[in-house]
């Protein structure tokens, strides 16, 4: 160990003898179930609308459409961070890339206050957008291989089991906003700002509980009883690929499409999924049931995520792939018929397995990729293939939103304008289930050879 690291290094993380890995997914959580908090930030929308105004939107508020900006840099920024970040984070180790998070998603709350407070948007794009969207990226990948070194047994689950705070980071949050801003509110105030105090404090020294929680397992350490398979299965590999050879291979870029066209087929739908409901049966649903419909939509999303990439364990990631989309199919073709036959409960139950494949797949791919290039860059590989959630952020809502207002301004009823989008959410759920198939082991050539192929 060099005397000049900093204890903040990989090498000052590495766990002693008698350390239990079971206290490593608990430091994962305690990121990713701050970071979440990315799923609920629609709540402070409409406030930011009336900072000025406080019971309606004054000429000088800010607008809804300018507010949407918030999330969407926040989402990009994460991809770069994730992209760029990852290669670093295999080099310094987990704890430096959650204290750099910690600072970054924390400090993000607090210029993103000033800016409230200031009424400068551009300081919230800054702080909340730029800034908190690199403590995200950073966030999101940090525990990733180390969870994966840990669990060389169970990878799916260990990977599941942090990722899936990810998605359960809004149920925390959402309630804990709402209560927030009512506590600073006044008649003459909204307490937006003083919210994204308390918010980023709050987080910063959780996340730090996380890093400072986070162990590295010892050189050649192996779970009890564990011996690694000496040869590869059908798409598992007990070679290494360098992060610069990984994507030079088809695999990186089937990969890519198959995270990409999972996403967008989930993530435009749960953007949307309060207004659909309610315009797909009028009269029948209610802004509250439609509420309560996002957060089912939620849960499942959240579940999904652990059991979907525990079961990856037992028939294989590809095999999980498959079921993700070919079921995907099914239901996102179907559900137009059950607006048109008013069936409300198959509508909420086509649509809480298609959300929970969506969050699957986000917890299911860190292993996918374990599987095929090795353990050594998976931290770095898994970041780059995050960018594809960055083009499904945009493409998803893109497609629901605007198809929609398509079909409407042509005289459809609002109760049917969503049918041309589904069966196109089908057809890409179809064509990554062709990528998906075309997935095969990584050519010989790409492995590293010599002594620093081991990881």
């Amino acid at each position: 160990m060099s005397s000049n690291e900093s204890w903040l290094h990989r090498s000052h993380t590495v766990a002693g003898p008698g350390f239990s890995r079971w206290m490593v997914p608990p430091a994962a959580l305690c990121i990713h179930l701050c970071i979440g908090q990315v799923y609920a930030f629609s709540v402070f929308n409409l406030p930011m609308s009336k900072l000025i105004g406080i019971s309606a939107s004054a000429p000088d508020d800010w607008q809804l459409t300018s507010l949407g900006w918030i999330f969407s840099i926040a989402i990009a920024f994460l991809g770069l961070a994730a992209a760029f970040g990852g290669s670093w984070l295999d080099r310094v180790g987990p704890r430096m890339a959650m204290v750099l998070a910690a600072c970054c998603f924390g400090g993000g709350f607090l210029i993103g206050a000033l800016g409230v407070s200031t009424h400068q948007l551009w300081l919230v794009y800054l702080g909340y957008g730029a800034l908190g969207g690199i403590g995200l990226g950073l966030g999101y990948i940090s525990p990733v291989k180390t969870l994966i070194t840990w669990f060389p047994d169970r990878p799916g689950m260990a990977t599941g089991m942090a990722i899936m705070g990810f998605g359960g980071g809004a149920f925390i949050a959402s309630p804990l906003s709402v209560y927030l801003m009512k506590h600073f509110s006044t008649d003459t105030h909204i307490g937006v700002a003083e919210t994204f105090v308390c918010l980023g404090i709050g987080y910063f020294i959780f996340m730090m509980i996380g890093a400072f929680l986070v162990r590295v397992p010892a050189e050649g350490w192996r779970p009890a009883g564990w011996t690694p398979p000496t040869v590869q299965g059908a798409m598992v590999t007990t070679q290494n690929v360098h992060i610069a050879d990984s994507m030079k291979t088809p695999q990186f870029w089937l990969l890519w499409g198959v995270l990409c066209l999972n996403v967008t087929a989930g993530i435009g739908v749960l953007g949307q999924a309060s207004a659909m409901i309610q315009e797909m049966f009028p009269g029948r649903i209610t802004p509250a049931a439609a509420a309560g419909f996002v957060g089912l939509l939620s849960i499942f999303n959240m579940l999904g995520r652990f059991f979907w990439a525990s079961t990856s364990d037992f028939i294989g990631r590809k095999a999980t792939y498959m079921v993700f989309f070919l079921l995907g199919v099914v239901l996102y073709a179907a559900v137009p018929w059950t607006g048109h036959s008013g069936n409300v409960v198959l509508f909420v139950a086509f649509y809480a397995v298609i959300l929970s494949m969506y969050g699957g797949g986000f917890a299911t791919i860190p292993a996918y990729l374990r599987d095929v290039y090795g353990v050594r860059f998976v931290g770095a590989i898994h970041g780059r293939i995050l960018t594809a959630w960055s083009v499904a952020g945009v493409a998803g809502p893109f497609l629901v939103n605007y198809i929609r207002q398509y079909q409407i301004d042509h005289g459809v009823a609002k109760a049917d304008a969503y049918t041309v989008t589904m069966y196109i959410m089908a057809a890409l759920l179809a064509l990554g289930f062709v990528l998906n198939f075309l997935m095969k082991p990584v050519d010989a050539r790409f492995y590293m050879r010599g002594a620093d192929a081991k990881a």
